[in-house]
């Protein structure tokens, strides 16, 4: 998917929402598990509830993985069931040497076919380079993370006076063009975003943090956007357990719902 694809689906559902499929198993509601798979019920019903209502799906890969063979079975049911109009981000955070990087992004941009993934940079160049390689696809690079830890490094104030989390973003950006690259930035440091935003003012920009976190999104959205609204802005738990009975899915459904409406607000302002 392109920017201006992606850019598109923002304006036509008046949303810059992400839904993150956060399949928790000992979370699902319990009537779930009498189906022969319950991770990909629960995902279909969540993306049934919420699909008119966010442009993009971010399957959380852990939650898959934990499952061994199954799990992986349940996310490629759930990647083929997403409409092909939403922007999928395989939430893997992954980042080695060259040749296992080229394993990685072949095993997520090619067998599974996601639009994006997840990478952290603390390799360097060549761990992420490798992904940028894709045509089409594109790199999500961990810059400035919701959890309480990224203070232990991102924070560290590094030569000339920048933090390494300002490192990263200008250096990745002479890696790959706004048209592949992103960058993650926690909902989390709403108070960064207007510095962010004037260190990468072209790149989308996926946030995390929003709901369960308690970032705001009104703080978020008026620093952070650009002319081409330049946010993704993902909610997972927020969303997707709102409900823990039969009604889950009308749950999600109205909880994504709020988060559009206020997007939809901002975005006509």
């Amino acid at each position: 998917m392109t920017r201006a694809e992606l850019f598109h689906q923002i304006q036509q559902k008046q949303s810059y929402l992400c839904v993150g499929l956060d399949a928790d198993i000992n979370r699902i509601p319990a009537h779930l598990h009498h189906h022969v798979d319950p991770v990909f019920e629960f995902n279909k019903q969540i993306i049934d509830a919420t699909k008119d209502l966010c442009v993009a799906y971010k399957p959380n890969i852990a939650f898959y993985e934990a499952l061994g063979a199954k799990g992986w079975e349940s996310l490629q049911k759930t990647l083929d069931y997403i409409p092909d109009e939403h922007f999928t981000i395989a939430d893997a955070k992954r980042g080695d040497i060259g040749n296992t990087s080229r394993l990685y992004a072949k095993a997520f941009f090619e067998t599974l076919a996601f639009d994006s993934v997840t990478v952290a940079p603390y390799m360097g160049e060549d761990s992420v380079k490798p992904f940028l390689e894709f045509e089409n696809k594109w790199v999500i690079l961990l810059a400035l993370t919701s959890n309480k830890g990224s203070q232990n490094f991102q924070m560290t104030i590094q030569e000339a006076e920048q933090p390494l989390y300002e490192k990263v973003m200008r250096t990745a950006q002479q890696w790959g063009s706004p048209e592949q690259l992103m960058f993650v930035v926690g909902a989390t440091h709403p108070q960064k975003f207007e510095e962010i935003r004037a260190i990468a003012p072209d790149n989308f920009l996926l946030v995390p943090g929003i709901g369960a976190q308690g970032g705001d999104l009104e703080a978020v959205s008026q620093y952070g956007q650009n002319d081409h609204c330049g946010l993704l802005v993902n909610s997972s738990r927020g969303i997707i357990f709102a409900g823990t009975d039969e009604t889950f899915a009308d749950k999600a459904r109205q909880a994504a719902g709020k988060v559009q409406e206020q997007m939809a607000a901002i975005l006509s302002k």
